[in-house]
């Protein structure tokens, strides 16, 4: 299943494309969420973090295929609980933040962290900040799409990272 064909590419926003078609495709949405998970199937994920909002999706999606609980980061100032912050400035310059629910697993937890799309890293980043504060382990970062630039380069020399979307697309 060419679940990449799905995706709508005539809009494109910041080098982005809207990937929300795969999800109303049963078969389609199964076989990216089979081939986001495969590389890992075998390396003891606890938990998987999703950001807001379509690594919700997916990562929850992720996370029912590999039998473990979802733990979404939130985008700031949504948690009405306590709580971890970590701010980042996005690609637009606009300064955001993630909040993750304190203390959302065992110390130790392996995490996979998902997301749709990771362009410069910088939301990412702070998503592995707030996972390794909460005594999470980083045990890999799998996206759609996971450029590979400047900004994603400590990314992807420090954890295991996947991407399904050919860099050349």
């Amino acid at each position: 299943m060419d679940y990449l064909a799905l995706i709508d590419r005539s809009k494109l926003h910041y080098k982005r494309s809207d990937v929300t078609p795969i999800f109303g495709d049963p078969a389609a949405f199964a076989a990216l969420t089979e081939d986001l998970v495969a590389p890992f199937r075998d390396a003891g994920i606890g938990r998987v973090a999703g950001t807001d909002a379509l690594g919700f999706i997916v990562g929850t999606a992720v996370a029912l295929r590999l039998g473990v609980g979802f733990v979404p980061l939130r985008k700031g100032g949504k948690l009405p609980v306590r709580k971890e912050t970590a701010e980042f400035r996005d690609y637009s310059g606009a300064e955001k933040a993630l909040e993750l629910r304190a203390e959302p697993w065992p110390r130790g937890t392996r995490v996979l962290l998902v997301d749709e799309w990771i362009e410069t890293g910088a939301q990412a980043r702070a998503a592995v900040e707030l996972i390794e504060r909460a005594g999470g382990v980083v045990a890999g970062i799998a996206a759609i799409a996971f450029r590979r630039n400047a900004g994603t380069a400590p990314l992807w020399e420090r954890y295991r990272c996947h991407s399904v979307w050919p860099e050349q697309a």
